[in-house]
Order: structure tokens, then C-alpha cells, then sequence
């Protein structure tokens, strides 16, 4: 349907009330084809209210002004134009003069692509014709509320680089190396920074100018889709991050569009975020809301995105993120609209708040007044385990509830547990570098850290890199150091991680109730003295299970009792300080038996070794039952005897 037919006053409503799902497909540019799929014309329209005037300049009129205007055909100030030929691949740009006569070069705000910086050009692009392969994970994938979810964090730019001079890998080369290396520790899914046109590589994503253009850093749109198709097929999941906050202020984006501030607030007070050096968007605008709803939409169409990790919620929350200014009903009712447009789309889709405020009933579904998330990342629990594993282990004991207090909300929402790229940057180190103590401490400290993130309640997020264990932290500007896994402890390090997320996916105690009390109890949470946590974690029929056994100081203990609920033997599934793994090999080879005794609230009692900064998993298995011998099995019993007596004698 040609755009002129579809702008109509139903649409104009729509649009203008911020009920509008799909208005990609009025603006930007469309390509025109004949009967025989050749291009024979593009439309372009643009929504410009306060223009006096838009031109179109592109490459085929040498971006001269004056040669092809675009007419208001609308009230609203719709401007369109169709131009006969076949403009596919051709960079644009429109100019508009404002009503105090200033003429401005912009983006096309729906432009499906871009030219690649430091150009800011729009290009002529056609989105469709792609032919998915992935309708087995469309069809089946289910949700993952009981399911484990391992989630790798990575900037495409530097998980791996090209060639020395710093050439990106595109879409479709990534690809295939990234489902060997997520499939090889057991990711369940990957989580990209954000994909779309952003003019600056430092900002890593994070201040875009053109939502619905896939940057060409890496490629063609559907050289992402190609991205998205492959993990799919292949079983993993595609999360982008999404920022419907604010944008950047370059001259050619969104901000001040036609002249006013057509997007973003207002007020200055409101709608400069000097902290970011950005624009916040109104979300309380129709016009915003439409830009917006129609994007998360496109995406999941479009690219078949698994889900969206919005950014920076408390500041959407509340102004500029300051609670004494009180909530912004108008943002919470978007992120309201927004969850219910998306799951009546697709039920299963993430979609996940990067929250750090307290604010209540995040994930609890719109249509009983939560904001409609359905994950929300735990940057409580992040921010307190962090501060923990930084002290010396001597001063630990002085604060061993930053270690429990989770457990103390964590059944409000539902968390994800991130250590995500915000904590590996900016001067604030590796998570290796952080860790206290000598060399073998630090290394101990890691495994330690990393271990008890995937035995606790929560889905996970892993940043790229944590995994080996570098001292280094994350620099946009370069690949991973993967040179690094040469040295023996950080190869063990990293086998270590390999080893202990392929356990995750594997266990269901470690998974299956993450949001049911029921899943976990704490065994022993007061020993502050000695620094000991431990803590169970139960499969749905609450038999089978898995005892977590944690020491955060660089003491050994021996025949450490322990209160366990049942008459099991308990298996050692995973022990950080396995030599294997560099650690001093403080293990328990053998199963241990449960002997009856009250101790620590249970009826009964092992004895197990632990090690020193590190962290044990035991997997109860029930002892094999004696069988009472039956009359049959005393004859046969006491016939096999004499026969030896009798062999012996003739001997």
C-alpha cells in the first residue's frame, strides 16, 4: 500500500494519541517496485509540525538545496514527496527551515540505514526480502521463568577485532564464531548493546540519532537479521539494549527536530540531562510514544528480537532520576503501554528494567499497576556483593549481611543478577582486578565471586571477558585479550567459568524456582566470624538438591559440620579450589554419608571439607536401601558357606 493511502484520519489519530504500532510504515523512505520487483520510484515522508519548508537532498542531486521540495499534505504537518527511479543505496538528507527561518540538515528519524561515520547521511534502503530459517525457535521456544538463562553481555565492536588496525567483524562474520564460543559454555542467551545509529563509538550505543537505522559498523540490516538467524538457530536467544530515554544532541538527530523540541520536553529543567551531555524524550507525548511503541514493534518483526533491556529505568521513573521530584506518571505510564503492546505481540519476549532504585512492583504485569517488566536487573545485589569481595578477607566478617540481605527482598521482583560492562569500566577494573590479596588470593576471590553469583536465586549476566579472568578492564577500543588464556591460572580460571555455567544449565536446582521460596533456604547465614554462607537449592520436588558451601576467608577447614535435611549421600559436584582450576585441591573425593543428628536446624549431619576462599556444591543422592533378605536368599546364603568351608578343608 503506497503511503499516501495509508495516511487517513484514523492514522493521524493514532499517531498524534501514541497508539500508533507500526508508523515505519508511513515515514521514512519506501521503495516502489513494478511487477517484476525493479524500483522504479521512492516516497519519503517525514512528520516536521513546525517546518516552514523541507527540501530533500541526497547524492543524486549532489545535495543541492532547492531542487526537490517536499509537500505538507497535512494539518499535522506531514511532508511527502515521490520521486520516479530507482533510489536504492542513495544517502539523504532533509532540510528544514524553521519557522524563524533557520534552515537545519537532518536524519530521517525512520531511515532504515545510514551511512557509516563520520558521514550522518541517511540511505535509501529496502527491509524487506529476507528469508528466516528459524521458525523451529519462533514456534517453540518457551518462556523462561523455569528455565536456566545465561546471558552473555557484548559490544560487537571489541568482542573481536578484524585485523590490528582495529576493522570490525560485520554481522555474518561474528556470527558463526559467536555460536561456537556461546554454545561452548552453555549461554542460553546474548545480549548486544544497542545496534542502532549512534554518531560517537565511545558512547557505545548509548546516545542514538536514528532508531530504526542498524548501524553500518557491522553491516547491512539484513546482515543482522543473518545475526539473529543463526543464534536462533542454534538455540540461543537475541536481547538488544534499548534506550528510550534520551538521544543525542548532534546537530542531525532527533534533538530539537524542527526547530522545537518536538520529542524531548519542553521545559530545560526537564529535558537537558547535563550529567549524560543528552536530551530526555517526553514519554509523555503522543508523537514520542508512536516513535517508540512502532521501534520495540519493528524490531521484534523485523529482526525477531527475544527481548529488550531498557536503560537507565529509575531515570525514567522519576526526573532525571531525583526522587524529590517526584514520579513521572507520564514515563511510567509508557513503560506501562509498552509491556502490553509487546507481550500481545509475543508473551515470551524479555523484557527486562536496568533499575537501580527502589521503586515497587516493576515486574508485576500493567494490568495490576506494576510498570509491566517482566525481569529487572539487581544492582542492590550487584553494588553490595562488589563492595563485599573488595574488602580484605579480615574485615569481611564486619560485613556479612551484604551477602544475605538480598534474600531479604529478593522475592519482590524478578531479578537478573548482572555483572554487567558498567562495572568493568571507567577506571573501576576487572572483576579480577578488584579482588583483595596476593595473586593466589585475587584468583581464589574470582572463582569465589563467580560461583556464587550462579549458585544464587536469579537468571544471570555476564559481561564478554569476565569469563577470562583478565586484570585489564573492558576498553571499547580493542578486542578482548585473548592472548591471555596462554598463562595457566587464567586458562584455569577460564575453564573453571566453562565448567561451572555448562553445571548451571545442567542442574535444575540451580534454576527451577529461582522466584519460589520454596527454592532456597539458608542453612547457615549468621557465621559471621568465620565468614561461612550456606545455603540449599531445591528442584521442583524439593528431594533433589544442592547445598551451597561458602568461605570468603583464606582458611582451610576439616570435618566442618553441616545440618542436611534428609538421609543422602552427598556428591561434590564443583569445588573452586580444585588444582585444576589453580587452586590448593582442598576437596572431598568421596561421597558423603549423612548420619542422623540435629545440628543447624536439620535432623541430619555431614562432615565436609572446606576449602579456603572458596566455594563447594554438593548434590544429594538418596543412600541405596538395604533389602531384607528373604527366606530363599538365607538358603542360598547359608549353601554358598558351606561350600567354601568345605573347599577350604579339602585344601
Amino acid at each position: 500500500m503506497a503511503i499516501r493511502e495509508r495516511i487517513n484520519k484514523d492514522f493521524l489519530y493514532y499517531f498524534d494519541q501514541g497508539l500508533c504500532l507500526d508508523a515505519y510504515k508511513v515515514f521514512g523512505s519506501h521503495l516502489i517496485k513494478d511487477e517484476n520487483g525493479k524500483n522504479i520510484a521512492c516516497e519519503f515522508c517525514l512528520y516536521a509540525p513546525n517546518a516552514k519548508r523541507v527540501e530533500i537532498v541526497g547524492e543524486w542531486n549532489n545535495f543541492t538545496m532547492n531542487q526537490q521540495e517536499l509537500y505538507c499534505i497535512d494539518e499535522k504537518g506531514i511532508w511527502y514527496a515521490k520521486l520516479e527511479g530507482d533510489y536504492e543505496w542513495q544517502r539523504y538528507k532533509y532540510l528544514i527551515t524553521t519557522k524563524s527561518n533557520d534552515k537545519i540538515y537532518k536524519a530521517d528519524p525512520y531511515a532504515f540505514y545510514s551511512q557509516i561515520r563520520p558521514s550522518t547521511d541517511s540511505k535509501v534502503y529496502d527491509i524487506d526480502g529476507y528469508k528466516w530459517n528459524d521458525d523451529v525457535w519462533m514456534y517453540t521456544h518457551p518462556k523462561v521463568y523455569d528455565k536456566p538463562m545465561l546471558i552473555y553481555e557484548m559490544h560487537l565492536g571489541s568482542w573481536r577485532r578484524k585485523s590490528p588496525n582495529g576493522e570490525f567483524y560485520m554481522f555474518n562474520e561474528i556470527a558463526p564464531m559467536l555460536v561456537e564460543y556461546l554454545k561452548d559454555y552453555g549461554y542460553t542467551h546474548v545480549e548486544v548493546m544497542p545496534v542502532y545509529e549512534h554518531p560517537l563509538d565511545a558512547s557505545w550505543g548509548y546516545q542514538g540519532t536514528s532508531y530504526y537505522a542498524v548501524t553500518p559498523r557491522y553491516g547491512v540490516p539484513k546482515d543482522f537479521m543473518y545475526f539473529v538467524d543463526l543464534l536462533h538457530q542454534n538455540g540461543i536467544g537475541v536481547i538488544m539494549d534499548w534506550v528510550p530515554g534520551h538521544i543525542c544532541k548532534d546537530a542531525h538527530g532527533l534533538y530539537m527536530f524542527d526547530g522545537t523540541s518536538l520529542y524531548e520536553y519542553p521545559k530545560e529543567e526537564d529535558r537537558e540531562n547535563k550529567e549524560w551531555g543528552t536530551a530526555n524524550l517526553d514519554l509523555g507525548k503522543g508523537i514520542t510514544r508512536s516513535y517508540l511503541f512502532s521501534n520495540a514493534l519493528f524490531y521484534m518483526k523485523y529482526f525477531h528480537i527475544d527481548g529488550f533491556r531498557v536503560d537507565a529505568v529509575s531515570n525514567l521513573i522519576y526526573y532525571l532520576g531525583n526522587q524529590n521530584r517526584g514520579i513521572n506518571h507520564g514515563a511510567c505510564d509508557f513503560l506501562q503501554r509498552l509491556s502490553t503492546h509487546i507481550f500481545k505481540e509475543d508473551d515470551r519476549v524479555l523484557l527486562m528494567a536496568e533499575d537501580s532504585s527502589s521503586y515497587p512492583n516493576v515486574t508485576k504485569p500493567a494490568s495490576i499497576g506494576g510498570l509491566g517488566f517482566n525481569f529487572k536487573w539487581d544492582m542492590g545485589w550487584m553494588n553490595d556483593t562488589l563492595k563485599y569481595f573488595k574488602l580484605d578477607p579480615i574485615y569481611r566478617k564486619y560485613h556479612h549481611n551484604q551477602l544475605t540481605f538480598s534474600m531479604m527482598y529478593y522475592y519482590n521482583e524478578q531479578f537478573i543478577l548482572p555483572f554487567s560492562h558498567d562495572e568493568v569500566v571507567h577506571m573501576k577494573g576487572s572483576l579480577l582486578n578488584k579482588m583483595p590479596g596476593d595473586q593466589w588470593q585475587q584468583f581464589a576471590n574470582y572463582r569465589l565471586l563467580i560461583g556464587y553469583m550462579i549458585t544464587h536465586p536469579g537468571k544471570k549476566l555476564l559481561f564478554m571477558g569476565n569469563e577470562l579472568a583478565s586484570y585489564d578492564e573492558w576498553h571499547y577500543e580493542s578486542e578482548l585479550p585473548w592472548g591471555i588464556k596462554k598463562f595457566p591460572l587464567h586458562d584455569a580460571a577460564n575453564r573453571y567459568v566453562k565448567e561451572l555455567t555448562t553445571l548451571y544449565k545442567k542442574e535444575k536446582a540451580l534454576w527451577q524456582k529461582d522466584y519460589d521460596p520454596l527454592g532456597f533456604e539458608f542453612i547457615e547465614a549468621d557465621n559471621k566470624d568465620q565468614s561461612i554462607y550456606i545455603f540449599a537449592r531445591y528442584e521442583e520436588n524439593r528431594e533433589s538438591h544442592i547445598i551451597v558451601v561458602m568461605n570468603c576467608t583464606p582458611n582451610t577447614y576439616h570435618e566442618y559440620k553441616i545440618g542436611v535435611k534428609g538421609d543422602y549421600n552427598y556428591v561434590e559436584i564443583m569445588n573452586s579450589d580444585r588444582d585444576i582450576y589453580g587452586g590448593s585441591n582442598q576437596i572431598n573425593p568421596k561421597p558423603l554419608k549423612a548420619q542422623k543428628g540435629k545440628w543447624q536446624g536439620q535432623d541430619y549431619i555431614i562432615n565436609i571439607t572446606i576449602p579456603p576462599l572458596g566455594i563447594v556444591l554438593l548434590k544429594s543422592n538418596l543412600k541405596p536401601k538395604r533389602q531384607k533378605k528373604t527366606v530363599k536368599d538365607e538358603e542360598i546364603s547359608k549353601s554358598k558357606s558351606k561350600t567354601k568351608t568345605s573347599s577350604r578343608k579339602n585344601v
